[in-house]
């Protein structure tokens, strides 16, 4: 598998789950303003949407999207603990999270990066965006994981859109709860190797 990033996007959560697996997989990093990898490749040849994750299973197949290449990984992989079984009531609480993260949290915080939002609608999008925060700090006041006891793909997610906060003026003091488990995810050592092989660590 070839997982096509770009440093501290989105594409860090699956960066991160393989190095969980512990599976081999190969890396290219992308200039998403010119839309060109690394070796010089047309990305949007390789994905039409532009965007990142792009993960290239081999044999012409191409996964996009956060929250499915997470499961897709987690399913593959036998017995890797990341994900509870498909078809049980706990895998639809995951992937009520994973989409929790992806409508609420990633694209509320992810919008205030656009140079060109109006700061009225900055404002808005952080009043919805910390509302959200408070109902996630009260989760993680009674559980040291987003589903509960195990670590999961949708800690590997929210880690990595939490951490865009501190970039978009995005105050997480008030939430004692979501910066403890920001501070267990960030200290796992498959974390700790992705961040320092996007030059973020």
């Amino acid at each position: 598998m070839k997982l096509y990033y770009s440093p501290g996007a989105c594409s860090l959560a699956p960066h991160i789950v393989l190095n969980e697996l512990g599976q081999p997989y190969d890396l290219e990093k992308v200039d998403l303003r010119a839309k060109k990898t690394e070796t010089g490749a047309d990305f949007t040849a390789i994905n039409a949407k532009g965007q990142v994750p792009t993960l290239d299973l081999g044999k012409g197949e191409i996964l996009t999207e956060v929250a499915t290449i997470l499961q897709y990984l987690s399913d593959k992989a036998k017995d890797s603990g990341l994900l509870p079984a498909f078809g049980s009531m706990e895998r639809y609480r995951a992937m009520e999270t994973l989409n929790f993260i992806a409508s609420e949290l990633h694209k509320g915080i992810g919008g205030l990066f656009n140079p060109q939002m109006p700061e009225d609608g900055k404002k808005a999008i952080i009043a919805r965006v910390e509302r959200s925060l408070g109902w996630l700090d009260k989760q993680l006041a009674t559980k040291p994981y987003l589903l509960g006891d195990t670590y999961s793909v949708a800690d590997a997610y929210a880690f990595t859109v939490l951490g865009w906060t501190k970039h978009v003026n995005v105050d997480l003091s008030p939430y004692a709860h979501i910066v403890a488990y920001l501070d267990r995810v960030g200290a796992r050592p498959a974390v700790q190797a992705a961040l320092k092989k996007e030059g973020l660590a």
